[in-house]
């Protein structure tokens, strides 16, 4: 990204003090990468903690499953909001008080006796981690080379999932041996050493005298509405809300009991599963990356593509007769991950038909969806999960897991429609307000917007 220039409102343009796309910017992008991590790692804690809790503070499956509800919904609220305030602020110190917040919120659950504390600490942990991913993703536009940046931002969102491996076998096995009390709290800890390492690595900007925006609520509203008034901004948030879901909603919270409870695996099996998810969404990023950017007029139909495939896995098995093989299972978690990257392709959408002036309020929209999607079937599995087996997680059986797991159907069908809906009313508007972009996007060229 280039400088900003100086306007009469600004006594001079800013000055470089550090090279673009250097050691030093790898460096900056590197410490506030591990804040990522470290983010995604509390995030998803509970996958492998959720029988745990449940045991811990004697809770039904509705009131587990808001544990992770009400962190998602902090975080979603937040995201604009957070949005405004970096342009305000900038990325150090929104990263520094999300690791802050995150730090606090995991120590509070460490010695959490009931729920209702227990609950207080993850809206800490859900509000800490909103701050994070959107200020490393301006430390990327900053501090690296316009031809740099959408690696990076790849390598941001993959590399981040590292987080969500180490909560799963070391966290699991700190449960074991350690216990809820000490595990967390060490949890909590790592944020003391990555807060130290943003205080002495990481700037906001490689230039001094870059301009802060001022927080004006007339002009937020107005950038809101017009990003949302934007067709491609609806398709975006609803190609991420369909897309996302069923990773998350399996990886954050009800994945690991349906697989010991449900389908009968020990707990190191059920572990290795959520790696294997994790370790897909990983290495089919990149790749479908580079698939949208050679068909960026495709974008919207293989978010399809990629919902067809992770119901058609999921309908397998819940209808095979009696305990899934575990090759299916395995199946089920590798097509499962493409849901993450194909929820990447909504941000896209989004970015490429918003201008600059609101790209941070239309992708905070965008990602809002995928958010509000797994918060409700989160929410909708425990619900059903409590009225098929009132007495608790200890007697759910794989038939309690079917039934509970079919919700994801009326997220899928109604997200798909929408998807197709608004698909069709983005390339219409873009074909009567710009047929010259309309053409070069067919051809397979990326739309700026204008």
């Amino acid at each position: 990204m280039t400088p900003a220039t100086a306007t009469s409102s600004s006594p001079a343009a800013p000055v470089q003090r550090h090279g673009i796309g250097g050691r030093r910017a790898f460096a900056v992008w590197g410490t506030a990468l591990g804040v990522y991590v470290l983010g995604i790692f509390h995030r998803t804690s509970l996958g492998v903690a959720g029988l745990v809790a449940a045991d811990r503070f004697h809770i039904s499956a509705a009131q587990l499953a808001t544990f992770t509800v009400v962190q998602l919904l902090v975080y979603a609220a937040l995201q604009v909001p957070v949005g405004v305030l970096l342009d305000r602020f900038g990325s150090k110190r929104l990263l520094l008080a999300g690791v802050t917040l995150m730090s606090l919120g995991q120590l509070w659950f460490a010695v959490a006796g009931s729920f209702e504390v227990g609950l207080a600490a993850r809206v800490l942990l859900g509000a800490g981690d909103a701050m994070v991913f959107v200020s490393v993703m301006r430390i990327v536009a900053l501090w690296f080379r316009v031809r740099q940046a959408p690696l990076l931002t790849q390598l941001t969102g993959q590399l981040g999932q590292v987080g969500a491996i180490a909560a799963s076998f070391p966290l699991a096995a700190a449960l074991t041996h350690l216990g809820w009390t000490r595990s967390f709290t060490i949890a909590a800890g790592l944020g003391v050493v990555a807060g130290a390492a943003l205080l002495l690595v990481v700037k906001d900007s490689p230039y001094e005298g870059t301009p802060q925006e001022p927080i004006r609520l007339r002009a937020v509203a107005a950038t809101l509405r017009d990003a949302w008034g934007t067709p491609g901004t609806r398709l975006g948030l609803w190609s991420h809300f369909t897309a996302q879901f069923s990773p998350t909603v399996f990886t954050l919270l009800w994945g690991y009991p349906f697989l010991v409870r449900g389908e009968g695996l020990d707990a190191g099996t059920a572990s290795a599963l959520l790696v294997v998810i994790t370790l897909s969404a990983m290495v089919t990023g990149p790749l479908l990356g580079q698939l949208v950017a050679r068909h960026p007029y495709h974008r919207s139909q293989f978010v399809l593509v990629i919902v067809g495939a992770i119901a058609a896995v999921w309908t397998a098995v819940l209808t095979w007769p009696g305990r899934a093989p575990l090759p299916l299972l395995v199946l089920l978690v590798v097509v499962s991950a493409v849901g993450g990257p194909g929820s990447m392709v909504g941000l896209d959408l989004a970015r490429s038909f918003n201008p600059q002036r609101r790209l941070g309020s239309a992708l905070g929209i965008a990602n809002i969806g995928g958010f509000v999607a797994s918060l409700a079937v989160m929410a909708l599995v425990g619900l059903v999960l409590d009225h098929l087996e009132p007495r608790g997680p200890a007697y759910y059986d794989l038939g309690d897991f079917r039934w509970a797991f079919a919700v994801q159907y009326l997220f899928w069908a109604g997200g798909g429609l929408q998807v197709w809906r608004h698909r069709r009313r983005t390339r219409r508007h873009l074909r009567s307000s710009d047929p010259e972009a309309f053409a070069a996007l067919r051809r397979g060229e990326p739309v700026a917007p204008r």
